[in-house]
């Protein structure tokens, strides 16, 4: 039973990716499409909660428009506090890290929240953008969390 707790504590403290949990839907034509919102904690940063939505083709579309295995890149985030923040070990580069990941094709499209830690302004920057693998796109958002009183990891 030992070695099951020490086992459950050290699965706890490696970070995982962040898992997205859909909290509305919202019907936009007669075809089915639909605007999602998925609610991401960022799971190296406590108290934090990003919500993302973005474009879900309806299969009636797909058939109608083509491009069967392909979902807009056009997403929008907003994150807040939504608790004490505690501020795990997280990368302080100018690159940032990757938070949350979820393929919009087949192969070659991914939506992808990435974190940056804004040092001077004490602020965390939340950034949703496109990434594929044959060429780039400027649809982006941000939202930004600030560190008033956060506790930082050591």
């Amino acid at each position: 039973m030992k070695h099951f707790a020490h086992a459950t504590a050290l699965a706890a403290c490696l970070a995982l990716p962040a898992a997205a949990e859909q909290v509305g839907e919202v019907g936009v034509d007669w075809v089915g499409n639909d605007i999602i919102i998925d609610a991401i904690q960022d799971p190296k940063v406590e108290g934090v909660t990003c919500h993302i939505a973005y474009f879900d083709r309806s299969l009636i579309d797909r058939l109608s428009q083509g491009n069967w295995f392909e979902d807009p890149s056009n997403a929008s985030i907003a994150c807040r506090q939504t608790g004490p923040i505690k501020v795990g070990d997280i990368d302080l580069s100018e690159d940032g890290e990757q938070v949350f990941r979820e393929s919009r094709s087949i192969i070659l499209k991914s939506l992808r929240i990435k974190r940056i830690f804004d040092e001077p302004n004490q602020t965390l920057i939340y950034l949703v953008h496109a990434q594929e693998l044959t060429e780039g796109s400027a649809k982006m958002s941000i939202s930004t969390v600030p560190l008033y009183g956060a506790t930082l990891a050591d």
